[in-house]
């Protein structure tokens, strides 16, 4: 997961600190000591933040992996509306971030913003349960219900996602600046705990659980809803032990002010015979302070690396849209535990937790070792090529994955495949068109489909049907663009056909879809499971596709005379089955199974290098991205910083929208042209690196503190400042 997508706060860098505030040290002196936690220096205030936090990201983590196959299985959206929904929301949980900010720093103060927002949160939880209850309403409704609980959901989240972490550090006093650090790496564990858990648990509850005849999705999105209001309880009852600060402005407002104050001047004096001055900055010199007007310059060129990075974020985020539909088109059996398709994105916090101690420990130590100057620039580098190579694996797994898929058959074509289930094989023959060169054998399985081409937008066909030195003609109407067979039987020994619709696409979420034909003559109950009865007609009758989980199935058949059993074998993922129940054999009743379209060959665990490499690079560009541009800014800048980091983040999840909107390639084309623009947003920001100069804030705030403690009387030297070049 990416770090600043689970509110990560490592020692407090990434926290809105308002305007004039040093970083949230706890320097409380005017306050009550708190009280400790069993006999230590830590607060008992964040036993509460930290088990808050847990929950809420439970909440939040568990919804979103839930979505992109709720859009396309309960709101019966196609793939890329589904994205796009899905990355729209994504992208507005990062521009909420700022309004949090702002409403905490200049009105309500974090403790009360946490309070009414969670608030907010919840409601929106409740509402998008709500909406997924299929009886309640139609699908405007559904819809509906599910967009302004998603709206909410993204206002809370993101509301609250500035202010937690910087009230937790709020907790600790001066002296305790060990307890606060620990007590961030607590606070991560707990972001990454929650978001693991509930990664695995909610798809469980969604795919295991059945009601209201199907997926449990109003379950799957009730839980984290009591996780929510779990989280708001909690933290409501450690009120009384809170240190609270009061809001005192917020410098990213400020920011804003000053940076329009000097355009806004500049360009009033454009055409006037004033000096130029050394950066388009210093025209608010006027108005704001020159400590301000520096620390703004050292903030912009840190900004102005940030240009690039959304494009790391577009292809980063697409684990939960574009990665969980591909997974839902491949095996996922492991040894009889079958893995629901978004329950892989819980390899992503699995391997972060991994990773981050490996990288720490293990590799950076090791190209120090072997001096090589791995600066934060190179590793954020990295971190693109391995996200780019992410999606080169993404798209070679897409290839081999779309094997098993139906070719659509485009304007002016159908595809066509002969069932022969009469009891001597058939020479078919369409005047017109090349197909069927060779006898097919009955009850032949046929491999794949043909391909008919058309006049128009359908068009009358002539079928001539050789069997056993005589030729029969039969007419059908094709319409293009569809999938047919072509029934071929033998009754009361007429030679008959009946071209009957296939299903043009692979079932989803995983299932196998069946049908049944009747050679019998008499009508055929089926019993599935326990109370699933399908009714065939006799003489080849076709009854509809019905979709099964994925397993071995043994149903019982009953008609007039007599009751048997038939064994269909496993009834694989992504297949579709046409089983005809004939007694032509020794055996009195028996099942034929034919595949129609090929079961989902290629195994899930194949999207693990494209997991493995996704998340090193998030490791190495995420987490060392945070620190260098923390590291670059002055201490009252770090909030600009941490609303423009949010903002990449966002921005990220628009491209894709964008890209998902267009829908112009086919999924694996995508997936290389992600791929291709990073590589090339990677050479530009390598550039742009190159020839950015590092900084030391501290220089800054000591210069200036100097010029403040300047002798100021008349008989005393006064020194020339020192002009500091940025």
């Amino acid at each position: 997961m990416n770090a600043f997508q689970k509110n990560k706060p490592t020692e407090a860098l990434f926290a809105f600190i308002p305007a004039g505030d040093d970083p949230p040290r706890g320097d409380f002196s005017s306050q009550k000591k708190s009280r400790k936690l069993c006999g230590t220096n830590y607060p008992l205030s964040i036993a509460f933040i930290v088990v808050n936090e847990f929950c809420e990201r439970f909440s939040y983590y568990g919804m979103k992996a839930l979505l992109t196959l709720y859009f396309l299985n309960f709101l019966h959206w196609d793939e890329n509306l589904s994205t796009t929904i899905y990355h729209a929301f994504s992208g507005l949980c990062y521009f909420t971030p700022v309004l949090g900010a702002l409403i905490a720093d200049t009105w309500l103060g974090k403790f009360k913003t946490i309070i009414y927002l969670s608030i907010v949160y919840v409601i929106g939880h409740v509402i998008k349960s709500v909406g997924a209850i299929p009886t309640v309403g139609d699908q405007v409704v559904h819809v509906g219900l599910s967009m302004l609980g998603l709206a909410l959901i993204a206002l809370g989240t993101g509301g609250i996602k500035p202010c937690v972490a910087a009230f937790g550090g709020d907790q600790f006093e001066e002296e305790h600046a060990y307890e606060r650090n620990k007590f961030f790496s607590v606070f991560y564990l707990a972001i990454n705990a929650g978001s693991l858990i509930s990664t695995f648990v909610t798809p469980v509850l969604k795919g295991d659980v059945k009601c209201f005849g199907g997926d449990c999705y109003a379950l799957a999105f009730g839980v984290p809803a009591a996780l929510m209001v779990i989280a708001l309880v909690v933290f409501i009852s450690g009120s009384g032990m809170y240190k609270k600060t009061p809001p005192r402005g917020n410098v990213l407002l400020e920011v804003c002010q000053c940076i329009e104050f000097a355009i806004r001047n500049r360009l009033k004096n454009f055409y006037k015979p004033i000096p130029k001055r050394e950066h388009w900055l210093d025209w608010a010199s006027e108005k704001y302070s020159k400590q301000l007007i520096n620390e703004i310059k050292m903030v912009t060129r840190v900004l102005f690396l940030f240009i690039p990075l959304p494009m790391f974020w577009a292809l980063f985020d697409q684990q939960g849209s574009r990665w969980t539909l591909q997974a839902s088109r491949m095996n996922a059996d492991f040894g009889g535990l079958v893995f629901q398709p978004d329950q892989m994105q819980v390899l992503n916090p699995l391997l972060i937790l991994i990773f981050i101690p490996v990288f720490d420990f293990g590799l950076y130590p090791l190209i120090k070792m072997c001096r090589i100057n791995f600066t934060p620039i190179r590793k954020m580098a990295t971190g693109m090529i391995l996200a780019g190579l992410a999606f080169a694996a993404a798209a070679i797994v897409d290839i081999k994955a779309n094997e098993t898929i139906l070719p659509p058959p485009g304007p002016k074509e159908s595809l066509i495949q002969v069932l022969n289930l009469a009891n001597d094989s058939i020479q078919v023959t369409i005047p017109g068109q090349d197909l069927f060169q060779q006898p097919i054998a009955a009850f032949q399985d046929p491999a794949e489909y043909s391909k008919l081409t058309l006049d128009g937008a359908q068009q009358n066909f002539r079928f001539d049907l050789q069997f056993q030195g005589s030729v029969s003609t039969f007419n059908h109407t094709v319409q293009e663009k569809s999938v047919y067979s072509l029934i071929v039987c033998k009754s009361e020994g007429i030679l008959s056909s009946h071209l009957i619709a296939d299903l043009a696409i692979k079932p989803a979420k995983g299932l196998s879809a069946v049908r049944f034909i009747n050679a019998l003559d008499q009508d055929v109950n089926i019993t599935i499971g326990k109370d699933q009865i399908i009714s065939v007609d006799k003489n080849y009758g076709v009854a509809n596709y019905t979709k099964l989980k994925r397993g071995k199935y043994n149903v019982q058949c009953n008609t007039e005379a007599e009751e048997f059993s038939l064994d269909l074998g496993l009834l694989d993922f992504g297949a579709s089955y046409t089983i005809v129940i004939t007694n032509t054999s020794a055996n009195p009743v028996e099942a034929r199974k034919m595949e129609d379209i090929l079961a989902n060959s290629i195994h899930i665990a194949w999207q693990l290098p494209q997991y493995l490499l996704i998340s090193a690079g998030e490791v190495m560009f995420s987490i060392t991205g945070l620190a260098f541009s923390y590291s670059q800014a002055p201490i009252s800048m770090k909030s600009v910083l941490q609303a423009g980091w949010l903002l990449t983040v966002a921005f990220g999840n628009v491209i894709v929208l964008i890209v998902a909107q267009a829908a112009l390639l086919e999924q694996w084309a995508e997936f290389v042209l992600f791929a291709c623009l990073l590589f090339a947003v990677c050479i530009i920001f390598s550039i742009m690196g190159y020839f950015y100069v590092t900084v030391d804030p501290e220089e800054l705030t000591k210069e200036e503190a100097e010029k403040k403690e300047m002798p100021s009387n008349g008989n005393e030297i006064r020194l020339a400042p020192r002009k500091t070049k940025l």
